[in-house]
């Protein structure tokens, strides 16, 4: 098994391509290894010193670390843990999969927040996964017509993630939806 490595716009994340699929029902972030839990698979990545948090996307594992460690020394133990485990024939996820990952909303604006997920899912998803991470609904707060986000893999803590929401995200949802006033990001 070979599997590609691509660095991602965050320094502290890289992607790793195993040619294969990962997690094909939804993308699943682990922050810590007791969220791992359900993945045998991502428990194993946190074993390894340095690692701080594991994504899976439909066919990639991006992998964020401390800045304590450098690549060049857990890449090696990350790739050997990578192809130990998609060759174990153990399960990624376990039972739990998760499907779309965007918060419910079934407010008074439900339609418009219908209209925020829909552009997230076709325009800014896919765009944001090539660099190894995940954009999620959060809340629309109608009100004020603020859009909040959640940032995944690769997004989150990454220096560019403020452009990309506010040149990116924030201009892309205004053009459709004129109501909303700005976008930010949610921990």
């Amino acid at each position: 098994m070979f599997i590609q490595t691509e660095a991602t716009p965050n320094p502290n994340t890289m992607k790793f391509l195993p040619g294969r699929e990962i997690a094909p029902n939804g993308s699943r972030e682990f922050e810590s290894e007791e969220d791992a839990a359900v993945s045998p698979f991502a428990s194993d990545l946190f074993l390894i010193e340095g690692v701080t948090g594991v994504f899976l996307g439909a066919d990639f594992i991006a992998i964020t670390k401390s800045d304590a460690v450098e690549w060049d020394h857990i890449k090696p133990f990350l790739l050997g843990a990578i192809m130990d485990g998609l060759q174990s024939g153990r399960p990624i996820l376990g039972d739990a999969e998760d499907e779309s990952g965007h918060a419910v909303y079934d407010g008074e604006s439900s339609e418009v927040v219908k209209e925020i997920i829909e552009l997230i899912d076709t325009r800014v998803r896919p765009a944001v996964a090539q660099d190894g991470g995940d954009i999620l609904f959060h809340s629309y707060l109608a009100d004020s017509g603020i859009v909040r986000l959640k940032m995944r893999g690769a997004c989150s803590g990454c220096p560019s993630s403020t452009m990309t929401l506010k040149s990116g995200i924030q201009n892309l949802l205004q053009h459709y939806i004129p109501e909303i006033q700005s976008v930010e990001a949610v921990e």
